[in-house]
């Protein structure tokens, strides 16, 4: 175990002397828990790597951080090994399968929201050594509104938020982006129905969504994409395999594949901040 930890530590070390690029920094949240936000995240981060781009996953959900159980991989270390000054960042940075990079929050982020301005400032330096060394760094956020995931949506170039057709789900996610818009911020939304029953349900959910929100909150929520019900989703987390490792041709992961497409392919008009923008944005929301 201490060598393959020791290899990982080398292997990403060695991408510092890499001429570095543009980092684009995403949020992924959801309204409520239980709609299969953090199953989206690990599987989405793995479609964009199967791309070729690098991608590490930040597992940011305070006190339900599960990242490390989906991969099966268990995390050596983890965030607050970062917080206490044990180790760098480069060496929180655990490897999963395929090669996927991640990032275990466990309590973490609890001690995160109480560190004091000399702590923070440790955290800030430590985590801009990612800058352009990843093509994107997921946030897997926490589900529900609460002041410390409303700081990650805002802070990140953009937002993924994942639901489902279920009423109350649509309700919740709806609910979300109306508390984080009001802090006045701008944020770049972006929709994926979850376990939808087919085609049409997830297009009509998405659609209304659409409208609901320009009506009255005065903004385009365009949809990435649907994922259809499959029941390779809840074989593959009892294996504790990802689903695009486990069933890479099932309906669920092909979904996933086709929203990673879409995410590609979208036309922005602004350049991402990367992680020292995120980290800008972090120090101001948090003072």
């Amino acid at each position: 175990m201490h060598d393959q930890a020791q290899a990982l530590r080398e292997r990403v070390r060695a991408r510092i002397g890499t001429a570095p690029g543009t980092t684009r920094v995403v949020a992924v949240t959801s309204g409520k828990g239980g709609v299969g936000k953090s199953n989206f995240s690990l599987n989405f981060a793995i479609a964009l790597r199967n791309r070729g781009h690098s991608v590490l996953v930040f597992d940011a959900d305070i006190g339900m951080a599960n990242i490390d159980v989906l991969l099966g991989s268990p995390a050596r270390y983890n965030l607050v090994h970062l917080l206490r000054k044990e180790k760098t960042i480069w060496e929180i940075i655990q490897e999963g399968p395929g090669g996927l990079r991640f990032i275990a929050g466990g309590s973490g982020f609890l001690d995160l929201l109480r560190l004091d301005e000399e702590q923070l400032e440790y955290f800030v330096t430590e985590v801009e050594k990612l800058h352009g060394h990843f093509d994107f760094v997921l946030f897997d956020t926490g589900a529900g509104l609460s002041k410390e995931t409303a700081r990650f949506i805002t802070a990140a170039d953009e937002t993924i938020v994942v639901t489902t057709p279920e009423p109350t789900a649509v309700t919740d996610a709806y609910a979300l982006i109306k508390m984080v818009s009001a802090g006045g911020e701008p944020v770049r939304f972006r929709l994926v129905i979850n376990r939808v029953a087919d085609e049409r349900e997830g297009i009509q959910t998405a659609d209304h969504f659409r409208r609901v929100a320009a009506r009255f909150l005065g903004l385009d929520i365009l949809p990435l994409g649907y994922v259809p019900d499959d029941q390779h989703v809840p074989k593959a987390v009892k294996k504790q395999v990802p689903l695009l490792h486990a069933y890479p041709h099932c309906p669920a992961a092909k979904g996933i594949d086709r929203i990673a497409s879409s995410f590609l392919m979208e036309e922005r008009t602004a350049a991402p901040a990367g992680i020292r923008g995120f980290l800008s944005r972090i120090r101001r929301i948090w003072g």
